[in-house]
């Protein structure tokens, strides 16, 4: 077994890694633990105690503590007040409990420079994982389940099943501990661990082996599909001034547009029926929202962007010299030079013309002014359908207003009644930014 894991660890990582291992005191961390050991790897341990089991939580620490001891391995360990956390954050303890560790690990890793986490998932936990995801609906990156490498963490036990790691770890006489939490049926997990799987293995007594070989196939499969992702994306898919830009000719190329368009958008929030509800709208117009960004169905492409954060207006006093809107940052300087910026993130007013405060918010509809150049005013609804703004900006779009007139259309056009003229002595000038 130390040879094929031995193998396992150099198809995964680069030469001479170092390693931080997750290791609970359960059969399938302490059996790594002990290959990792074995294989004389530079690694160190890391331990969470939850707090959870009581005494039982202790013991899982005490064991792990004096492995590593016993074998001249750093430990690291720490303890969380799990429930208080979750209670806080609105998350199950199963959701709290993996921000908590995963949280530490990555501070870990950074401190002491390890390069790689390895967890002890292996592939009983893989064919759970599978079954769990394709019950509650997945694409393909779901049915192949926990992927061996994501990002710097490792997980080099999928190649090996539950029973080969209580086998290897009971002829190596390694001490491990049971979490008596396993042999509940109230997770969903477990429930197809208990009920489930054994039923299907009436079935193929050699499921884990069909599986390990079905997932090698759709591992294969799964780069395949995303080479032709790339593809696409590269043909029908730009990102311009913080948006993405899909052309609608991408949804002629492919039998399934809406799986495409799915897993273009699933990491801007999109979830996939509402990635088929847009592929099958006709209207142009019509908006999708997700937690973080719009949709919008243009009449040849789809526009995604940052969705609208609803911030109340904000006051300006003469003497503030930087505010922030959003994800925009206004810098406000009073100045006598007079040169002319034609930077359309810089205004420049004449102070002289100015009372204060002066509110920076949204545009509204019924909004007008004078845009520099013109001599009577514009709906800003007008300049807009003037100017070719697409509909996500103009959604963002904000002004300053003082005095009941509006001052800089902020990023577009001042008003040309407060321009910088001959007879101008002070100037106010305005300095826009992202700060995301």
């Amino acid at each position: 077994m130390l040879n094929r894991f031995v193998a396992e660890i150099s198809r995964l990582t680069s030469a001479q890694p170092t390693f931080l291992l997750a290791v609970s005191a359960g059969v399938d961390s302490m059996a790594m633990l002990h290959l990792f050991s074995k294989g004389g790897y530079n690694f160190a341990v890391a331990h969470c105690n939850f707090q959870l089991r009581g005494s039982a939580s202790e013991e899982d620490e005490k064991l792990v503590k004096k492995t590593c001891e016993a074998l001249n391995i750093p430990f690291h360990t720490t303890r969380f007040h799990t429930n208080n956390y979750a209670a806080a954050n609105s998350l199950s303890v199963q959701m709290a409990a993996r921000e908590l560790r995963y949280t530490w690990f990555r501070q870990l890793m950074q401190q002491h420079h390890y390069q790689w986490l390895a967890t002890a998932h292996h592939l009983n936990d893989n064919l759970e994982t599978t079954l769990l995801n394709f019950v509650r609906g997945t694409g393909i990156s779901g049915v192949r389940g926990i992927p061996p490498v994501n990002s710097n963490i490792i997980r080099p036990l999928l190649a090996f099943s539950k029973a080969e790691l209580v086998a290897y770890a009971t002829a190596q006489r390694i001490a491990w501990r049971e979490d008596a939490s396993n042999a509940s049926e109230d997770y969903d997990r477990n429930f197809l661990r208990h009920q489930v799987i054994p039923h299907l293995q009436l079935l193929n007594p050699a499921l884990e082996e069909t599986f390990k070989r079905s997932n090698q196939r759709l591992l294969g499969a799964e780069a395949i599909f995303l080479l032709g992702l790339q593809h696409l994306k590269r043909t029908y898919v730009r990102e311009a001034g913080g948006n993405l830009y899909i052309d609608k000719a991408l949804l002629q190329q492919t039998p399934y547009p809406e799986v495409v368009v799915w897993e273009l958008l699933k990491t801007y929030g999109f979830n996939y029926s509402q990635c088929r509800d847009a592929v099958e709208a006709q209207d142009t117009g019509k908006q999708f929202l997700s937690p973080t960004h719009l949709l919008l169905i243009d009449r040849h492409e789809w526009i995604v962007a940052p969705a609208p954060q609803q911030q109340h207006a904000v006051v300006i006093d003469k003497d503030v010299a930087q505010v922030a809107f959003n994800h925009l940052e206004l810098t406000c300087t009073h100045t006598s030079d007079t040169t002319i910026s034609n930077n359309p993130n810089t205004a420049q007013l004449d102070a002289g013309k100015i009372t204060f405060p002066i509110t920076w918010r949204r545009w509204q509809e019924g909004d007008a002014f004078v845009p520099l150049g013109m001599t009577q005013q514009k709906k800003l609804s007008d300049f807009f359908i003037d100017k070719k703004v697409p509909r996500t900006d103009k959604a963002r779009a904000t002004v300053l207003e003082a005095g009941g007139e509006i001052l800089w259309v902020v990023g577009y056009r001042i008003n040309n009644r407060y321009k910088i003229t001959d007879n101008t002595t002070q100037i106010l000038q305005f300095t826009l930014r992202s700060h995301l």
